[in-house]
C-alpha cells in the first residue's frame, strides 16, 4: 500500500449491538426505551420524524422505496404513527434516539499523533419486544493517509482492550480517545492503559469491563456486571471488536492491489510488509467482493467502485473524481449512509436478537430443578414467554429478503452469509420446538396422571355409591333427630369423606398398579395379593 495515497473523505460508523436485561420478572420485554424517553437528565432524546412536510426529501424517498413494503413498515411504519402507540398495526418497532453534545472525537495513536475527527452523529435503536439495542456512531474526516485510516478501522472500535503490550499499553487499541463537545472540551476519555482496573472487574463480575469513554457515552444505561445504579442494564453479546461501515474517497483506487483490499475489507494492521498468500487473497476477492462498479480496465471513475463485505465490516471505496461517488444525496455517499447502514443494522441485529434468545433459554436450562416445584413452574413460564417472543420476532423482524434492487438484496444476501444469521436462526427455531414439545409432553404426562387419579377415585366411589344405593341411600335414619345431632353427624361423615378422597389421591399410583393387576388376566392371584400389600408399602426416595 503506497504511502501517498490519500483519503480526501473518509467514514466509518460503528454498529454495537447489546444485550438488554429484562426490566423485570413479568415477561414484559423491549420496553427500556420507555424508561429512556422518560429520563429528565439523559442526554438522549427521541429522534424526530423526518417524515413531515418541508422535512422529508429525495434522498428519504429514495431510501424508503429501497426496500420490500414489509421493511418499509419496520422500519417506519406506516400511516400517521406515534411513538407511544407501537402495539398497535401499522406502528414501527424500531424506536430511536440521538444525543447532540458530542461533536468530536480525537484519536491519540501509537506514535503520538492526534487526529480529530467529527461526529456525523450518535444514535441509539431499541427495538420493541426484542431486549436488544445498538450503538451506531458514525465518524468523518478528510485528507487521512490511508495507512491512518486503516489503523483508525483496526483500533477505534474496541469495547475494551484484550491484551496489552510489553510496555503497558493497549496492544490493537488507540493510545487514547476522548470525546469533545463544541467547545472542544473533554467530555470523557479512555482508560485503556489502566490494566489493574480491568483485571480486577474480570476477576470480581466475571466479565470484561468496558473502557471508561464507552461506558459514559451509553449512560444512564449501565453495564449488568457492576455496581453502578440505573434501570436500563446492558451486557455484552458478541465479540468486542464492533462491527464497522467505512467509505473511503481516494485520488485513484485502480492502484490498490488485491492485497490491499484484502487488507481493508478484513480490516487489518497497516501494511506491516509481509506477503500475504495469494491463495488467502484469492479466496477474499472471491466471497468478499461486490465488483458491479469494478473494472479497472475501464481507467475510468464510473467504473471504480468496490464493496467489501466480510460479515464484520462493509467497505466502501471510490475515487473521489466521480461525482455520483461523492454525492451525499442520492449517490454513493448518500447509499452508504442511508440504504447500506440500515441493511447492515438489520443483519446485525437479527444475529444479536437470535444470540440473545439462545443466551435466555440457555439460563432457563442452567436454572432449573426438576426437584423443585417452583423451580419448574419458573422454567415452564420463561420458556412460554421466550416461545411468545420468537413467533412475534420471526412475524415482524425476520426477513430472508429485504429489497429487489440488485445492489441492497446481494449486500444483505453477503452479510447474512457471513454472519452465519440463517444457520443460527435455524439452530434456535430447532431450540424453540424442542422447548415446546418438552412443555407439550409434560402437560400431556400431567394430564393423563390426573385422570389416572380421578379413576381410581371413581372406582372407589363407585362402589361406595353402589352400597348405599342398594340399602336406599339412607342407611342410618336421622330425619327425627336433633338439629345439632344432624349436624354433627353430617360434618362427620363429610370430613371422612375428605380424607378417604384424599387418601385415595396419595396412594393413586399403587391403587393404579393394583387396578390394572387385578385386570391382567396373566397375573396369578399372588401377584394380585402382593400388588394390593404394595399398596401401603413406603417407597424410597
Amino acid at each position: 500500500m503506497t504511502d501517498s495515497q490519500q483519503v480526501r473523505h473518509f467514514r466509518q460508523i460503528l454498529i454495537w449491538p447489546l444485550q438488554l436485561m429484562p426490566l423485570d420478572e413479568g415477561g414484559v420485554l423491549g420496553q427500556q426505551w420507555r424508561l429512556m424517553a422518560a429520563a429528565t437528565d439523559s442526554p438522549w432524546q427521541l429522534r424526530a420524524s423526518e417524515f413531515e412536510p418541508g422535512a422529508f426529501q429525495e434522498r428519504h424517498y429514495r431510501e424508503f422505496i429501497t426496500f420490500l413494503p414489509y421493511v418499509q413498515r419496520f422500519l417506519y411504519g406506516e400511516g400517521q404513527t406515534e411513538a407511544s402507540d407501537v402495539a398497535s398495526y401499522g406502528k414501527s418497532p424500531l424506536h430511536a434516539f440521538r444525543r447532540h453534545d458530542v461533536k468530536t472525537v480525537r484519536l491519540t495513536f501509537k506514535d503520538g499523533v492526534e487526529a480529530d475527527l467529527a461526529i456525523a452523529h450518535i444514535d441509539l435503536y431499541f427495538f420493541f419486544d426484542i431486549d436488544v439495542v445498538i450503538l451506531a456512531l458514525e465518524v468523518m474526516g478528510d485528507d487521512l493517509p490511508l495507512a491512518r485510516v486503516q489503523d483508525i478501522l483496526f483500533r477505534f472500535g474496541r469495547s475494551f482492550p484484550a491484551q496489552w503490550d510489553e510496555e503497558g499499553g493497549p496492544a490493537s487499541c488507540l493510545a487514547g480517545v476522548a470525546w469533545l463537545d463544541a467547545q472542544g472540551q473533554v467530555l470523557a476519555a479512555s482508560d485503556y492503559d489502566d490494566r489493574d482496573a480491568y483485571l480486577g472487574h474480570l476477576a470480581e463480575y466475571r466479565s470484561p469491563r468496558l473502557a471508561r469513554h464507552w461506558a459514559w457515552l451509553l449512560e444512564p444505561m449501565v453495564p449488568h456486571h457492576s455496581n453502578a445504579s440505573g434501570g436500563v442494564r446492558y451486557r455484552q453479546v458478541e465479540y468486542h471488536r464492533m462491527p464497522l461501515m467505512a467509505y473511503l474517497a481516494l485520488d485513484d483506487p485502480l492502484s490498490l492491489s488485491e492485497a490491499d483490499f484484502y487488507q481493508l475489507g478484513m480490516v487489518t494492521r497497516p501494511d506491516s510488509g509481509e506477503a500475504l498468500p495469494g491463495r488467502l487473497v484469492k479466496d477474499f476477492i472471491t466471497q468478499s467482493c461486490y465488483d458491479r462498479y469494478w473494472s479497472p480496465e475501464q481507467g475510468v471513475p464510473s467504473a471504480s467502485t468496490r464493496m467489501l463485505c466480510n460479515g464484520h465490516a462493509l467497505v466502501v471505496v471510490g475515487d473521489r473524481h466521480h461525482p455520483f461517488f461523492c454525492d451525499a444525496q442520492t449517490g454513493v455517499l448518500g447509499q452508504f449512509r442511508h440504504q447500506q447502514f440500515l441493511i447492515a443494522l438489520i443483519a446485525h441485529f437479527h444475529k444479536a436478537a437470535l444470540l440473545t434468545f439462545s443466551d435466555r433459554m440457555a439460563v432457563a436450562l442452567a436454572r432449573l430443578n426438576i426437584a423443585d416445584v417452583h423451580s419448574v413452574r419458573l422454567f415452564k413460564r420463561d420458556i412460554r414467554i421466550q416461545l411468545e417472543v420468537f413467533l412475534r420476532f420471526t412475524q415482524r423482524y425476520w426477513f430472508r429478503e429485504i429489497s429487489n434492487q440488485a445492489v441492497a438484496a446481494h449486500l444483505f444476501d453477503m452479510l447474512r452469509q457471513h454472519l452465519g444469521t440463517a444457520a443460527l436462526y435455524q439452530e434456535v427455531q430447532d431450540s424453540v420446538k424442542s422447548m415446546s414439545q418438552y412443555l407439550e409432553n409434560d402437560d400431556l404426562r400431567r394430564q393423563a396422571d390426573t385422570v389416572v387419579k380421578l379413576t381410581v377415585v371413581t372406582i372407589l366411589s363407585l362402589v361406595g355409591a353402589t352400597v348405599t344405593g342398594f340399602f336406599g341411600v339412607n342407611i342410618f335414619d336421622f330425619t327425627h333427630g336433633s338439629l345439632l345431632l344432624r349436624i354433627g353427624f353430617f360434618g362427620l361423615v363429610l370430613l371422612l369423606t375428605i380424607s378417604l378422597t384424599f387418601y385415595t389421591l396419595m396412594k393413586a399410583r399403587p391403587l393404579s398398579e393394583f387396578i390394572e393387576r387385578m385386570a391382567d388376566q396373566r397375573t396369578d392371584w399372588r401377584g394380585r395379593l402382593a400388588a394390593f400389600v404394595h399398596i401401603w408399602r413406603k417407597r424410597r426416595s
